[in-house]
């Protein structure tokens, strides 16, 4: 649950929250989403870990209403990119409390994969997973602000058919948006279905995020799976 001033940590949130982490691995599950299901593949993931008695890779996690963005601690190198739609659940495990987890859709093979990673203290592992819950709250509030004014807009559309309404291309001023401070920009989901594998969204921080020409007003664009994501 969502502590009551979750929402002092908002503005840097929008930025992204930066984590550092040791990686335990992956390992595929059935479900999306469970408290045994989660507990039984970090078990496993544990449990292979020990055994390869390998050093784990030191990462930085870098969490906001985006997704989560792994990089290698020491070279920087992007190691995973996840959209916030693809992750299903996340948790920091009951018996290994130092352990946080999330479970995510692989974009090219769609498979269910819990990816596991050692904190340094019990309350970083809550932390990060109260942190992904948040991101997954603001952006579906995002989604539900430029749902309405994508509806506004297609409503004003029809009213004003026949007199000198705006194009139906021209994109929503950012000013409309002054009630949640930002804005989604969504287009036809039918256009890059999330069941294609190929052509599956990639949330790379160049193509996504706020509009750096835009001055306070952040203007936020997201790929086209997210409606259909976020309806589901």
């Amino acid at each position: 649950e969502l502590p009551e001033n979750w929402t002092d940590t908002r503005e840097t949130l929008l930025e992204g929250m930066l984590f550092t982490l040791k990686y335990m691995g992956m390992t595929l599950v059935e479900q999306p989403k469970g408290e045994e299901l989660s507990a039984a593949a970090v078990k496993r993931i544990v449990a292979t870990a020990k055994a390869s008695g390998k050093k784990l890779q030191k990462v930085t996690l870098k969490v906001s209403p985006r997704g989560i963005v792994l990089n290698d601690s020491g070279t920087n190198e992007l190691i995973e990119n996840v959209s916030i739609y693809r992750i299903s659940y996340c948790t920091a495990d009951k018996i290994h409390d130092k352990v946080f987890a999330y479970i995510a859709q692989n974009q090219l093979n769609e498979n269910l994969e819990c990816h596991a990673f050692l904190c340094p203290k019990r309350k970083m592992a809550q932390a990060v997973t109260l942190t992904v819950a948040q991101a997954f709250k603001i952006a579906f509030e995002f989604w539900q602000a430029a749902k309405e004014e994508k509806e506004k807009r297609e409503r004003s559309l029809v009213e004003g058919e026949g007199t000198s309404s705006p194009s139906s291309d021209t994109p929503a001023s950012p000013d409309t948006s002054a009630a949640t401070g930002t804005l989604l920009d969504l287009e036809d989901p039918a256009k890059s279905p999330l069941t294609s594998s190929t052509n599956s969204p990639r949330l790379d921080n160049s193509t996504f995020g706020p509009n750096s020409s835009v001055n306070n007003n952040v203007v936020w664009e997201m790929d086209d799976g997210l409606d259909e994501a976020f309806s589901r």
